[in-house]
């Protein structure tokens, strides 16, 4: 563990690699947000469920996990590097004023969290060389500042060109009972794949890009019951790939 990201379960060439950027609300001691400490319970913060997610999977035989270990609020790994939203100054409708950083604070900021993390999960995936990455993250029933636009998915993929993975995968969840499915939402990967882009894409790595929704697994029984289902998701997506 270092103070960018933590690594857990079974890295063993040839498994399933977990990779969540925003799995953690942590912010440092010598970080001020300057924001109310309660909103680092929600989803501005944190993609909540997925760290517990991950944690249960890699109890399992193949699993690896490669979890963000500071708030999206401090750093948010799934950027592009020089862009604003690294170091967000505002999450829906919520100012963040800590983030108000001149050239020399967002360069610290790369240096001590952003590089490091990417520069890790680049060498995790290098000697791990997985089968499948998970990219695992989860979105909020309804944006605080878009009350009025539903969000009824309980699961989303998202990929930008490489749909190899996503095709899989949406044809194994479209067979799930009862799921509301989202291809390319609650948004696209087409605008918002960062990480997977950056490490997966690049390298032709196969990789299946989630988000679940945050009220089914904001509590144990969602937790366990989405990390089952994600077990036989990405075992799937690897037998037909083979």
């Amino acid at each position: 563990m270092s103070e960018a990201f933590r690594l857990i379960g079974d890295t063993a060439p040839g498994g399933i690699l977990i990779e969540s950027d925003h799995a953690s609300a942590r912010v440092p001691d010598d970080i001020d947000l300057g924001i109310d400490p309660a909103l680092l319970n929600e989803h501005i913060a944190i993609d909540i469920g997925v760290a517990a997610i991950a944690e249960l999977l890699v109890q399992r035989p193949g699993y690896a996990a490669f979890l963000g270990n500071v708030s999206r609020l401090v750093c948010d790994f799934n950027r592009d590097e020089h862009g604003p939203a690294v170091a967000p100054i505002a999450s829906d409708g919520h100012a963040i004023p800590g983030n108000a950083l001149d050239h020399a604070g967002h360069e610290a900021r790369l240096a001590r969290f952003y590089r490091p993390y990417h520069a890790a999960f680049a060498d995790v995936i290098d000697r791990m060389r997985p089968a499948l990455i998970l990219s695992l993250h989860s979105f909020t029933p309804r944006l605080a500042s878009r009350p009025e636009e539903a969000r009824p998915w309980h699961i989303g993929v998202l990929y930008n060109r490489d749909r190899r993975g996503a095709a899989l995968a949406l044809d194994w969840l479209a067979r799930e009972p009862g799921l509301v499915v989202g291809d390319q939402q609650p948004y696209s990967g087409e605008l918002l794949n960062a990480t997977m882009d950056r490490h997966a894409e690049a390298r032709g790595q196969l990789y299946v890009g989630v988000e679940l929704r945050q009220d089914l697994v904001g509590h144990a029984t969602g937790q366990r019951e989405w990390a089952d289902r994600l077990e036989r998701l990405t075992r799937h997506v690897v037998a037909s790939a083979a």
